[in-house]
């Protein structure tokens, strides 16, 4: 059990990320009238009815494992440059390369930067995360231990 708590820090990160990083630079967003669609929507999602931001948020939490076991090792400010990017690629390509199609959404060109940009973020605030709650190479809970 002692083995799967850094990676449970990890998920938990990466579900607060979605709920601080991606949701409060969409609320921004559509603040600004750049995007239509509003943070923090508690719309059901399919099949289970769960509201759409908590579905987003474990899948961010999801995403943040793979993430971080590709850059726990990662020094300073490559750690944090490698989450950005890593968060500006994957999950904006599966969402828009498999998720919007499956659900019948249009992909625009503009979808993938916006996309980016937000998940961006989410991967940017899970390593300040990581970073502010002690989770890395040199703590003693270490992800790499489990």
């Amino acid at each position: 059990m002692k083995a799967c708590l850094p990676w449970i820090k990890v998920f938990l990160m990466g579900y607060v990320s979605t709920l601080f990083a991606h949701q409060g630079l969409l609320a921004l967003m559509h603040a600004q009238g750049w995007v239509p669609n509003a943070a923090y929507s508690l719309a059901p999602t399919s099949p289970f009815g769960i509201p759409a931001v908590v579905s987003l948020a474990f899948f961010g939490g999801l995403w943040a494992l793979p993430m971080w076991a590709l850059l726990k090792h990662q020094p300073g400010a490559r750690r944090f440059v490698g989450a950005l990017l890593f968060g500006a690629v994957f999950p904006t390509a599966v969402a828009l390369l498999v998720v919007f199609p499956l659900k019948g959404l249009p992909v625009a060109p503009i979808s993938w930067v916006i996309g980016g940009l937000l998940n961006g973020a989410w991967g940017l605030g899970v390593a300040v995360l990581m970073w502010l709650f002690n989770t890395g190479p040199d703590a003693a809970s270490d992800v790499s231990s489990g």
